[in-house]
């Protein structure tokens, strides 16, 4: 994978990312890219689908799950989807996240894993995640958490930018807290000329299971009304 490539400069962005701010007491950070297998996983996944230096529509989660990127260290991709789905063994465990499971299913409707991530990187506002009472936690959870983690937030996504961000639309998931939080930070930093929201995987999953077919045809519809920026 050449150093110029965008999988290369991403792994470079995880291998040092850290939070430096103090958060509220009683709330902890998960950083799996201090983890050498992870990191491995890391490396293995974007050199096998972002080893070219084209841009990427961005679509950006909340901040991860200990089963899902918390574990993996890619984004919305649990152990299982890992190594049975992208090919890339690990012995992180059997757990499956549903989150991932949606995104998953959503990235084979669209044409598979190389077609997918060929045009989209995702990602979550917090590329860290939290834990409270060991459950996940959301950085909106809390509002002094809030207020504490956004010089990360803003400085991670201009680092993720230079990654190769096409700038004219960026995905949301999420159409509450999330989707509100990146509008204002959004209208106050103009990282992106519009932030599209759409419903979080998870809630997707787990409160509207029955049309979930129809959340997938939104996606996909949506996702590739975004992609046509890249020509």
């Amino acid at each position: 994978m050449s150093k110029h490539s965008f999988g290369n400069k991403v792994v470079d962005f995880y291998s040092s990312l850290q939070m430096d701010e103090k958060l509220p007491a009683g709330i902890g950070v998960m950083n799996p890219y201090r983890d050498a297998p992870t990191m491995k996983c890391v490396q293995a996944f974007y050199t096998k689908y972002f080893s070219d230096a084209g841009k990427r529509v961005f679509v950006f989660g909340i901040n991860p799950g200990r089963l899902g990127a918390g574990a993996t260290g890619v984004a919305f991709t649990d152990p299982v989807a890992l190594r049975e789905l992208c090919g890339i063994d690990n012995a992180m465990g059997d757990k499956r996240e549903l989150s991932s499971r949606f995104v998953y299913d959503m990235i084979a409707a669209w044409g598979g894993m190389e077609a997918f991530y060929h045009k989209f990187y995702i990602t979550s506002l917090s590329p860290l995640g939290f834990i409270k009472d060991d459950k996940n936690y959301n950085y909106y959870d809390d509002k002094k958490l809030q207020q504490a983690v956004e010089p990360f937030v803003v400085r991670t996504i201009r680092q993720q930018l230079e990654l190769g961000a096409i700038r004219s639309s960026a995905i949301c998931l999420g159409t509450g807290k999330n989707f509100s939080y990146f509008e204002k930070l959004n209208a106050k930093h103009d990282f992106f000329d519009a932030i599209i929201p759409l419903e979080h995987p998870r809630y997707i999953m787990q409160y509207k299971l029955r049309t979930m077919d129809e959340y997938v045809s939104k996606y996909v519809r949506v996702l590739r009304e975004s992609a046509l920026a890249l020509g």
